[in-house]
This record gives C-alpha cells, structure tokens and sequence, in this order.
C-alpha cells in the first residue's frame, strides 16, 4: 500500500476494523485514525487495544452507513471485510461520499485464481462470483488490481490446522488438511486501489 500511498500525516479509515489489529500501524503515522467496525465484541477489543494512542477512534457502524462526515478522510483500508465485487455497490457509494479529493482507498480480498490457497478458497467457497466477474466488477468502476504472493507460515501444524478449520467448514477443512502437509501455504491476494 506505501507504494500507492503513503498515510503520514493523513486522515485514515480502516472499514472493518475488527479487533483493531492495524489501528496501531496506521495511528503511528497517521494524523488521525478512525476503525469502524459492525461487531460490538470486536468494537470493544478494537477500543481497548488502542486506548492509549490519543489519535485512534473505534466506531460501531457498517459500511454501507458509515458514521464519518462528507469528505472526511484521505485513506481508506478495507481488509476482507465487506467490499468483495457485486453487492458492494452501496458501500462504494459511502467511500465516494468520505474520501477527500486526492485521497485513496485500498480493498485488500483473496486471488482464488492463484496459489494454494485461492484452490481451497474456491472449494470452500464455490457460489461466490466468478474471478472474472468480480475483476469487471471493480476495473469498471475505476479501480487498479495489485496481485500479492504472500504465506502463512505456522509455528505448528496444529496451529495452521486450527485456523484452516476457521476458514472453512468441517468437510472442507478435513479435506484440505487430508491432502496438505507442513505448517506452510502459499496466499494471493488482490489489492484493489482507487484514488479520488
């Protein structure tokens, strides 16, 4: 993402914060950093994990409604978190409302085309649009795709067990882990940006 933009001294989103995870990186850049995330059980860790950094603020809120004002914002980042091709439609719209002109906005989502991984996204997952589909979907409305090879790499077998079965139902998951070995897995994912 530094690449595209840098978010020193700018006004950052992150859509789908979650527990808060990348709050601290942003906010120790950032002039200011604001999560929104749906979830109150996450909203509450994503507020504790940054109690102490004067510049971050956790919101409850979708992303279809955000509670942010017009123009408020200069960099969004929405990691697996809403934003995946058509449906979407309505959270774009909330983007285009928030983003400052000359600001970005970063969609970081899964490559099932790609890697060992985006095979198992697509046995776990085959109702979802088609690759081809979900590319037209934002190079039409103006975004740029960045693939990312990436990795998971475990301490233990068990641990990459563990979140595999998070991932994907049981029959999924005991199917992956039957024909996979190691505590390692190759990953694509897809960074779409926008600038607006």
């Amino acid at each position: 993402m530094l690449g595209i933009a840098d978010w020193s001294g700018r006004r950052v989103l992150d859509v789908g914060c979650g527990t808060g995870f990348h709050l601290p990186r942003f906010a120790s850049k950032a002039a200011r950093v604001v999560g929104v995330e749906p979830h109150p059980d996450l909203v509450a860790l994503a507020r504790r994990r940054t109690r102490r950094l004067d510049n971050v603020r956790v919101e409850q809120g979708v992303a279809q409604a955000l509670p942010l004002p017009d123009a408020s914002v200069d960099v969004v980042h929405a990691r697996w978190a809403y934003f995946f091709g058509p449906g979407c439609e309505p959270g774009l719209a909330e983007l285009d409302r928030v983003v400052r002109r000359g600001g970005v906005a970063f969609v970081i989502d899964n490559d099932p085309t790609r890697s060992t991984f985006g095979d198992w996204f697509r046995r776990g997952y085959p109702d979802l649009d088609p690759p081809e589909v979900v590319e037209r979907f934002w190079s039409t409305r103006g975004w740029s795709r960045t693939p990312i090879d990436v990795r998971w790499a475990f301490t233990t077998r068990a641990d990459l067990e563990s979140v595999v079965r998070i991932e994907f139902t049981p029959a999924v998951a005991d199917d992956i882990l039957a024909g996979h070995s190691g505590a390692e897995v190759d990953y694509a994912v897809n960074l779409w940006s926008k600038e607006f």
